[in-house]
């Protein structure tokens, strides 16, 4: 059960002033990697398709030497893993001295305010975003039209979404839309500040991540500045949250919110606070659905909270299911978008990508299939795996609430490993999904197993993805030159500074 009140669980001591020292090195050497981020995403980011970069003296230099840039970029990267996993040591748990909040905080600013200015990085999906608002703005339906279909072919918008997105509908909930109608009535098909006003939007899901991630870990025994270090300030938030522009930042940071304040109601038992949790969780859910997997969850807290009998979670279940369909009534009619977002929560399914685990099985049992003679039937084995996929998450969902319902788990452990299971078992897996399950499981766990673990798999998966968001057209070898370029580069960056960034840069145990 989570502790009362909220209040953050006092610190260790703080640090002294030789481990400053070190925090202010690991400051700055990540603030010069969100430096040589915005500077090499001007000529290695998804810059929109007429970037209004091209002819502008120096700054236009990037786009024509996309290897340097994307070498910068990943140099960039290298700095900023490598001063994360470096913060690392100083918010262990169980260390007797631990950064401060105030610190903590001051890194994330250094670190983030950069990349605020960055050309989007890692993934197009923000041009989508753009020409989903439009249509919305005209007073079309995004659900049922896309892009090139509402907006026409050659509109700037269409231009910058990926080919395979142009004829699909909007996949993300009527909230969301509602919000980019209002952006793109602001910015119309102005693309630089459409991007930069839907950065404000995921801007104020971080915020959100930000305000409620300690105080969620203060509940559960997690030192908060730890929850922060692996939440709020992981190198996936700072590169496809705040880079990248994706809007599971919002999701999600309506989801922790729905959470903290659901939870103030629970000592003493208060259902003004119950309520109004649980609808903004569903204002989360109604941005990206993954998020309304928070209601069972909290819904199991409130039932121990009761009595933890059979008849007290029924009773819940009941409130929670009519918290959910109340709130996504209102959002549908209220937003006047209504129900299309059911039918298409199935478009991403249309990219057949073997980072899903139930896609790729499916692929090798088709192509097991061709082997033995027996014909290709790719799109029925990928169908059934993928069914069976979803079906096993669902399985471990009701099991996980089983066991946090009976107290064996942390409730929110259990949502961190639902989500998981939900994007990882899903038709369709993205780098930054780990964050659906990295976000809530910060605020429960402080397990060493479970640190390097994350820390090992957010450090990687950091690392691999390109920044531009493409296949190069036919320019693959930009991307082994950029990244030979930029591991010489930081070799010799910590070569050169050896002396002062040597000792953060050596390994700690988790």
């Amino acid at each position: 059960m989570p502790t009362s009140g909220g209040a953050v669980t006092p610190e260790s001591d703080l640090l002294n002033g030789r481990e400053r020292r070190e925090l202010d090195i690991v400051r700055r050497w990540g603030t010069i990697g969100a430096l040589l981020l915005t500077v090499g995403s001007l000529g290695g980011g998804a810059a929109p398709i007429y970037s209004p970069l091209y002819g502008v003296p120096v700054l236009g230099l990037f786009s024509r030497m996309p290897s340097v840039a994307m070498g910068v970029v990943w140099t960039g990267i290298f700095m900023i893993v490598s001063a994360w996993l470096a913060l690392g040591r100083f918010v262990r748990p169980g260390r007797p001295r631990l950064v401060s909040r105030s610190q903590m905080d001051r890194t994330l600013l250094m670190w983030t305010v950069p990349l605020v200015f960055c050309v989007p990085m890692f993934s197009r999906d923000v041009y989508s975003y753009l020409a989903q608002s439009e249509i919305a703005a005209r007073g079309l339906d995004p659900y049922e039209l896309g892009p090139a279909n509402a907006l026409g072919v050659d509109h700037i918008l269409t231009r910058g979404v990926p080919n395979i997105w142009r004829e699909t509908p909007a996949p993300y909930g009527p909230l969301f839309l509602a919000f980019g109608r209002i952006t793109a009535m602001i910015t119309g098909d102005h693309v630089v500040s459409g991007v930069f006003v839907h950065r404000l939007l995921v801007l104020c899901g971080l915020a959100m991540i930000v305000w409620a991630l300690p105080r969620l870990a203060a509940r559960f025994g997690v030192p908060p500045v730890g929850a922060l270090w692996l939440g709020a300030l992981n190198p996936l938030v700072l590169f496809h949250i705040v880079i990248g522009v994706h809007n599971d930042g919002l999701a999600l940071g309506l989801m922790l919110v729905g959470l903290e304040l659901a939870m103030r109601g629970l000592e003493p038992l208060k259902w003004s606070w119950i309520t109004l949790g649980a609808a903004i969780i569903v204002c989360g859910a109604m941005v990206k659905i993954p998020a309304m997997a928070a209601l069972g969850f909290l819904g199991v807290l409130v039932a121990r909270k009761l009595g933890g009998q059979i008849k007290h979670l029924a009773l819940v279940a009941g409130i929670m299911a009519l918290i959910a369909g109340a709130g996504v009534v209102v959002i549908c009619l209220g937003t006047g978008f209504g129900f299309g977002w059911i039918e298409t929560l199935n478009v991403a399914s249309t990219v057949k990508s073997w980072m899903s685990p139930p896609t790729a099985l499916g692929f090798m049992g088709a192509g097991t299939g061709i082997m033995l003679g027996l014909g290709n039937h790719t799109e029925a084995m990928i169908a059934l795996t993928r069914l069976l996929g979803q079906g096993v998450s669902v399985v471990i969902t009701v099991v996980l609430l089983w066991r946090s319902f009976k107290g064996r788990i942390k409730a929110m452990n259990g949502l961190g490993a639902s989500l998981g299971a939900i994007l990882v078992l899903g038709p369709v897996l993205q780098p930054w999904y780990v964050l659906w399950a990295a976000l809530p499981l910060a605020t429960a766990v402080v397990g060493p197993k479970f640190r390097t673990f994350a820390m090992v798999t957010s450090a990687i998966i950091a690392v691999i993805l390109p920044p531009t968001g493409s296949a190069f057209d036919g320019r693959a070898y930009t991307v082994p030159q950029a990244v030979a370029g930029a591991v010489i580069t930081f070799a010799v960056c910590v070569l050169i500074a050896r002396k002062r960034v040597g000792p953060f840069l050596k390994s700690d145990p988790a």
